[in-house]
């Protein structure tokens, strides 16, 4: 089996554990980020009112679409990642850095890893969020879309393309400058394990990759909060003929947020985010350490 395969498959697993423990948590935080002010008074208040208006059911709302499209985004995210990792290890090994193998990549490869990795799930990971938003933000007693299919054909007979990528500019800074932060926060830690007591990868034990994870995840969020608030306001605007479009651009829309509801809106819905974070990244990364655990001999994957 080739590496980008094994990449790529393991990046899956990784991702699917990320969407079923995650989800619950990143409804309420789409619901928080995308309301007006005032409409919840906090986590608890959102997800009370979620739970006895619409079911439990309603928690796993536009599951599939993340199901399958993060799934693929982090099998992206992976495989554009060990790519990278490997383009810069055969640098090292070229100039005598890196240790054995030149596997020891130094903080600047790990974050244009991260970021290159970024970019390349941005591709699917636009529209797929976009979907996975609408469908998480729209009435539960009138709803615009019977599910993601209807609602991807929707949006792309009414405006093409560039509707189903819409919010795209602030999706491509988000996904670089988060996961820069959030392989290199990963990936650092492994290495520091590792060398501390002298053992290869997959000899490092399991629990500590969901701790790893869930420290990558605060990283990752502590960079991009703000910006993730400004995608989410951005998916949901312009689609619905009661609100018309509210922002002309994503400047605008930081600008209009900040004028109107002030700087605490661009940490609204952070509460479900934090708690869900290290849950959700730490099985994203204990699901891919044990993949490649088990698609690899034990000296493929230092």
């Amino acid at each position: 089996m080739s590496k980008m395969i094994i990449d790529l498959t393991a990046g899956t697993a990784g991702g699917i554990a990320q969407v079923l423990v995650g989800q619950p948590f990143d409804i309420v935080k789409v619901r928080m980020q995308t309301a007006s002010k005032g409409t919840y008074s906090g986590m608890l208040h959102c997800a009370g009112g979620i739970l006895k208006n619409e079911g439990p059911l309603a928690f796993y709302k536009g599951t599939l679409t993340p199901l399958l499209g993060i799934g693929l985004c982090v099998s992206i995210q992976f495989g554009a990642l060990e790519w990278s990792k490997r383009v810069f290890a055969q640098q090292n090994v070229a100039h005598g850095l890196g240790g054995p193998g030149g596997q020891t990549l130094d903080g600047t490869q790990l974050v244009l890893a991260g970021m290159f990795a970024g970019v390349a799930n941005s591709v699917v990971s636009g529209p797929v969020e976009h979907i996975r938003i609408r469908l998480q933000t729209q009435s539960a007693t009138n709803p615009m879309y019977a599910g993601p299919w209807e609602a991807i054909r929707k949006i792309y007979t009414a405006h093409g393309v560039a509707g189903l990528y819409k919010g795209q500019v602030v999706t491509l800074w988000r996904e670089a400058l988060g996961y820069g932060m959030y392989f290199l926060a990963y990936e650092k830690l492994m290495q520091r394990e590792m060398a501390r007591k002298g053992i290869a990868r997959n000899d490092v034990n399991p629990a500590n990759a969901v701790l790893f994870g869930a420290a990558a995840g605060y990283a990752l969020w502590a960079v991009i909060y703000p910006i993730d608030m400004v995608k989410s306001r951005m998916q949901t605007d312009g689609f619905s003929p009661a609100e018309g479009q509210k922002y002309r651009s994503t400047l605008d829309c930081v600008r209009t947020v900040w004028r109107t509801e002030g700087i605490g809106a661009f940490t609204r819905g952070l509460g479900p985010t934090l708690i869900r974070s290290p849950f959700a990244n730490g099985a994203t990364f204990l699901g891919f350490e044990m993949a490649m655990r088990l698609l690899t001999h034990h000296n493929e994957y230092p």
